[in-house]
């Protein structure tokens, strides 16, 4: 029997990079899988298509995760198309850097809302439908062990999933609904590419500093989340595994 099977997950962020490697990888193992979209319904439509020509069970699902009423829409969604909730990777996220000198409120707030108050809006929406051996993984970053110059915004966000992380571990531990974080080193997805950090000075250097000598790819960060989402991982909360090929 496949890892998931029976399983119904929300990945948000989902339409490209490594969301979409998720929600195919939790697919794979037998999950029925709420794609979720912020802007790209095309993205979000083909990674469903994928997903249901291997006979995977998904569906696509638009709602902006900084909203609270689009974050409830969300989980709405995947109670009404398959009855349950097991799984929530809350993988939404933007990234901008900016020297310190010319951060801004809209900068400033652009990001938290998204980074880090969406995480809490479709935890919180969800958490109502989790039950024993729920799997909440959020998405961090090695940003918050390195510590890149012009990232304050940013790490201050990925800090911040880190310690919400951890209090939620303890506070649903209880409830036995396990609350764990992936932190990735730079991926090669559609951002960083069309972002120019792909095939530049920046991802040399990156590489240079890495021990496995490459940047990421989506599916490397995809089998941890189906780790950490399956029994595999049962005794396993609170936990920030660093995605990185060993730089930190």
């Amino acid at each position: 029997m496949s890892k998931l099977e029976g399983k119904v997950a929300i990945v948000t962020g989902a339409s490209k990079g490594i969301g979409a490697a998720i929600a195919n990888a939790l697919a794979a193992e037998g999950a029925a899988v709420v794609v979720n979209y912020a802007s790209s319904k095309t993205g979000a439509d083909a990674v469903v298509a994928a997903i249901t020509a291997a006979n995977g069970k998904a569906i696509a699902v638009g709602g902006d995760v900084s909203k609270a009423a689009d974050a409830q829409a969300i989980v709405n969604a995947a109670i009404e198309a398959y009855g349950r909730l097991d799984i929530v990777v809350n993988n939404s996220g933007i990234y901008e850097f900016s020297p310190i000198e010319e951060i801004t409120e809209e900068h400033f707030h652009k990001h938290f809302d998204t980074n880090v108050l969406g995480v809490l809006l479709v935890t919180q929406a969800a958490v109502k439908h989790l039950g024993e051996g729920a799997s909440i993984i959020n998405m961090s970053s090695v940003v918050t062990r390195i510590t890149p110059p012009q990232s304050a915004v940013y790490s201050g966000t990925k800090g911040a999933i880190d310690a919400i992380t951890g209090v939620l571990a303890r506070e649903l531990g209880p409830r036995k609904i396990r609350v764990n974080a992936i932190g990735p080193g730079m991926v090669a997805t559609e951002g960083t590419r069309s972002g120019g950090i792909i095939g530049s000075d920046f991802e040399a250097v990156t590489v240079d500093q890495t021990p496995l000598g490459r940047v990421g790819q989506p599916d490397d960060i995809a089998s941890i989340a189906v780790f950490l989402a399956s029994d595999d991982a049962r005794w396993m909360t609170g936990e920030h595994l660093l995605a990185s090929g060993g730089m930190r």
